[in-house]
């Protein structure tokens, strides 16, 4: 049996959201894919087109929905697109989502929530949060606003502190923050099939030798990453320079976000 009835993916036209779209369909009877783009609708699949800011198109589009993957949204430094997209958007979101009776969103947060803290921590969900740009900040909106509607509404949600999520490691920061695409599938399907929930926040990463982030506190999610950034290590330390460890982009966890801007 299907464990849903209706899966929303937002986001589907994104890196993320587009890898996510084919590995959902077996949790649900259909698959609801939405981006401001026209993606077609495949098989199990149906379209809607909406922006986030839309409160009205996002209402709608929460229509007969049971359960959320939220991976809309942008990822620059740019307040005016932030506000629209990432927090006008997120709040449009969890309104509808209360308004329709939808259980469980799976929140895209991202490890730029937690940016400034230093790569030679290891830091846990219970920390405060230390955004490294105002698209950290962004993320920590969401992660609250999620809080507030589990706390006074009961509603789940699993914010996932994505990292560095690509097909495979790009530099050397990325042996402590890579997420596979197979890690991200195993990531979001723990987060809709674990019997609870609640309100729980898990770094998303793989399961890498060097790791800056205490998962333990997410265990009931039941998340078991297969990949490593291991297997890229050596190929990656003789094709790059050694780190400069007065960069703040070695220094803090967030990488080059936490560098200072050129105002």
């Amino acid at each position: 049996m299907k464990r849903y009835r209706r899966i929303l993916l937002t986001g589907a036209a994104g890196a993320l959201g587009g890898s996510l779209r084919p590995k959902l369909k077996d949790l649900c009877e259909t698959l609801r894919v939405t981006d401001l783009a026209d993606l077609g609708a495949g098989e199990g699949e149906e379209l809607v087109q909406a922006d986030l800011e839309d409160a009205a198109a996002v209402d709608a589009m929460m229509e007969g929905v049971d359960a959320v993957a939220h991976f809309g949204g942008i990822m620059r430094d740019d307040w005016e697109a932030l506000l629209g997209a990432n927090v006008v958007g997120v709040y449009n979101l969890y309104k509808a989502a209360r308004r329709h009776g939808v259980k469980r969103i799976v929140y895209a947060s991202s490890n730029h929530a937690t940016g400034f803290y230093r790569t030679d921590e290891v830091i846990s969900a219970a920390q405060p949060t230390r955004p490294d740009s105002l698209y950290g900040v962004t993320k920590t909106w969401g992660e609250n606003l999620s809080r507030l509607w589990f706390d006074r509404y009961g509603m789940e949600t699993a914010a996932l502190r994505i990292g560095s999520c690509m097909k495979a490691p790009r530099d050397l920061r990325a042996l402590a923050t890579w997420l596979s695409y197979g890690d991200l599938e195993r990531l979001v399907r723990a987060c809709l099939t674990a019997p609870v929930v609640g309100h729980s926040i898990v770094f998303g990463a793989s399961a890498n030798a060097l790791s800056w982030w205490d998962n333990t506190g997410a265990a009931h999610i039941g998340y078991h990453p297969q990949d490593s950034a291991e297997d890229y290590r050596k190929a990656l330390e003789a094709r790059l320079p050694p780190l400069d460890l007065t960069d703040r982009a070695v220094i803090y966890q967030g990488g080059a976000w936490a560098r200072v801007p050129d105002d």
